[in-house]
């Protein structure tokens, strides 16, 4: 990333209070990595900070944008030292903040020698976000704040690194860094902020494709995949096809970029951390290693790097003004996260669909899949949406056990049907000849900028929704942040002249849900969820199974009296309706055993969406390619 003097000064203004500002010129520190050791799960950092006689306090990153929870591996620290003339200089941890720490600087020493490891989680590790597990045999996704420390006293923005990166031999690398020299497997990159080297992973690995998406036009935009192997990287040509539109498609939406360019960062991998992390001008967007080539896990994850892409905009260059800190020691507040993420998770569907990465009918049954998860989530009685949000930092760690009852960062997918309520609402208000389209334009688009941040709060939102369509936004709003349900919140589907039905046929996206989740999902019938072995991951609190008594944590070992199998499940709530006899689950509960009889007849039951003839279908308008 290449942040002009002009923009770094106007990030400054709107982010960081003087007050946190030390005397004196910002700091210039050198980082040196060695990640050949990357496959064996360690990372070798040296860094040269400049210092001057007392105490120095080094910070390590806590709070790392668009994790929304204090994530810092600081555990997987070791073989910490500091030295400085030769000598080695004693440090202490802070007591109060396990994250600061406290070197004794001698006179006379005008700079500081810190050196440590990093040890890259396992696959075991429940580390959530970057500090996962994120290296293999083959591969490598480097973020720059696990193996660095920043002295306190200085805003993320006004200090600045050189960093230089030395990888396995023969492995390759892609990031939005400017590369400065390459030796060999030495590279070096252009001094950035320290805001901007935490902003720029770099992916390597000994299989790693780089396709252009947008080649010939500015500002370029390109995607960096590494894998475990070579053939995981051999998409059709129509999938390069999909993600060169989506560029297209996301350009058109937004009507302006704020990136000098763009790198989507894709891992490809069964044995790092799945999930997406947004930056400025990339993403770390990590998945299966067949996702490219499989076309039934290709469509379940389609979503993904449309959803990361849309952060640039929405989550990057537009910022809740919580959650903008000057540095990564500072506690980021997430009360406006279900405009953070829940439109993001709007607009990455819309777009995963006009991109040609999902076909019409896979977004409709993603989309009734979300929503009939949600509709039966008995936790929306007690917790609401604003809460979901607040309690993020929490959230993010909990359990799969009594998810439902407990609700998760439900500002996901309860976020994603409140603005398209807000899109049905708008194209109604105005006849069809707005939408949320506009809203974006206004709101994220033009003039086109280098990266920067332009914070908001919610009165921000209803202003400029209140700007595309007059309506009662702070209204609607309050009311979907605090409301309790009953269900959830369908207006969207329904405005948009669709409904959700019930039956038999599992769709193509549920399965695929499921043999990704390894689990049977009977949330909608008798309100369970069930891994492949029998553990019952989740009841749903007021449904027949956990009327009879069964938890998460049970484990089902036979149903009407068969050795248990997701296919035997199937076949008995199948049967179940033409028979008078109960359901009859032979259950372990911490070394007990009992049977549990459920008088239920309803059969298997999915979630689709069908057309509702009395109104117009704006469901189909809105995912349409622009």
């Amino acid at each position: 990333m290449r942040i002009s003097p002009l923009v770094v000064a106007l990030v400054a203004v709107i982010i960081y209070p003087l007050a946190l500002c030390a005397v004196g010129p910002a700091p210039h520190i050198e980082l040196s990595l060695d990640a050949s050791d990357a496959p064996r799960k360690i990372l070798h950092a040296q860094l040269t900070i400049p210092a001057t006689a007392g105490t120095l306090t080094l910070l390590y990153p806590q709070w790392i944008p668009g994790e929304h929870a204090s994530t810092a591996p600081a555990i997987d620290l070791v073989r910490l030292k500091f030295t400085a003339k030769g000598q080695f200089l004693k440090w202490r941890r802070d007591l109060a903040d396990n994250w600061a720490i406290h070197v004794e600087v001698p006179a006379g020493v005008q700079e500081v020698h810190a050196s440590l490891d990093y040890l890259e989680p396992g696959e075991s590790d429940q580390s959530l976000f970057s500090a996962g597990s994120s290296a293999t045999q083959k591969m490598a996704v480097i973020s720059w704040n696990q193996v660095l420390l920043y002295p306190k006293g200085w805003t993320a923005d006004q200090l600045t690194y050189s960093a230089s990166l030395r990888l396995p031999a023969g492995w390759k690398f892609g990031t939005p860094l400017q590369v400065a020299s390459k030796s060999g497997d030495e590279v070096h990159f252009e001094p950035v902020s320290l805001y901007t080297l935490v902003d720029s992973p770099v992916i390597s690995g000994e299989y790693l494709k780089v396709v252009p998406l947008n080649q010939g036009q500015n500002p370029p935009v390109e995607m960096d995949i590494a894998a475990d192997s070579s053939i995981a990287l051999e998409a059709p040509q129509e999938v390069w096809g999909n993600y060169s539109n989506l560029v297209k498609q996301a350009i058109t939406l937004f009507g302006a970029t704020h990136y000098r360019d763009y790198h989507f960062v894709f891992s490809l991998s069964d044995h790092v951390a799945h999930f997406g992390l947004e930056h400025h001008e990339s993403n770390d967007s990590r998945s299966e290693e067949r996702t490219l080539i499989d076309p039934e896990i290709r469509a379940l994850h389609a979503g993904l790097l449309p959803h990361e892409y849309v952060h640039s905009w929405n989550g990057k260059y537009r910022r809740p003004a919580d959650l903008t800190t000057s540095d990564y020691e500072q506690t980021m507040q997430d009360d406006l996260l279900w405009v953070y993420e829940g439109l993001t998770d709007y607009l990455g569907d819309v777009l995963t669909a006009r991109s040609g990465l999902w076909t019409p009918e896979q977004y409709r049954e993603e989309l009734a899949r979300s929503a009939a998860m949600l509709d039966h989530r008995p936790g929306r009685t007690w917790r609401n949406l604003q809460d979901t949000a607040d309690a993020a930092a929490l959230l993010y760690y909990t359990p799969k056990e009594w998810d439902s009852w407990r609700r998760g960062v439900d500002y996901y997918d309860e976020g994603e049907l409140d603005w398209l309520w807000v899109d049905t609402i708008i194209r109604q208000r105005t006849s069809g000849k707005k939408s949320i389209d506009d809203f974006c334009k206004l709101f994220h688009g033009a003039p086109s900028t280098a990266p920067m941040i332009k914070t908001y709060t919610f009165d921000d939102v209803v202003n400029t929704l209140n700007q595309i369509a007059p309506y009662d936004w702070r209204g609607f709003w309050t009311e979907r942040l605090t409301s309790h349900g009953p269900g959830a919140p369908l207006g969207g589907i329904e405005g948009s002249g669709w409904k959700i039905v019930y039956d038999e046929s599992r769709s193509e996206m549920m399965r695929a849900w499921e043999n990704d989740h390894r689990t049977l999902n009977a949330a909608f019938s008798v309100g369970l969820i069930v891994k492949e072995n029998g553990e019952i991951e989740d009841t749903i609190e007021g449904m027949d199974a956990a009327h009879a008594g069964i938890g998460p944590g049970m484990k089902i070992l036979a149903v009407n009296g068969r050795r248990f199998t997701p296919q035997v499940l199937r076949d008995a709530l199948y049967e179940g309706k033409n028979t008078s006899q109960p359901l009859q689950l032979l259950v372990e509960n911490t070394d007990y055993f009992r049977t549990f009889v459920i008088d239920y007849h309803g059969g298997e039951k999915y979630p689709r969406l069908v057309r509702d003839d009395s109104k117009q279908d704006a469901l189909s308008e809105i995912i349409r390619a622009h």
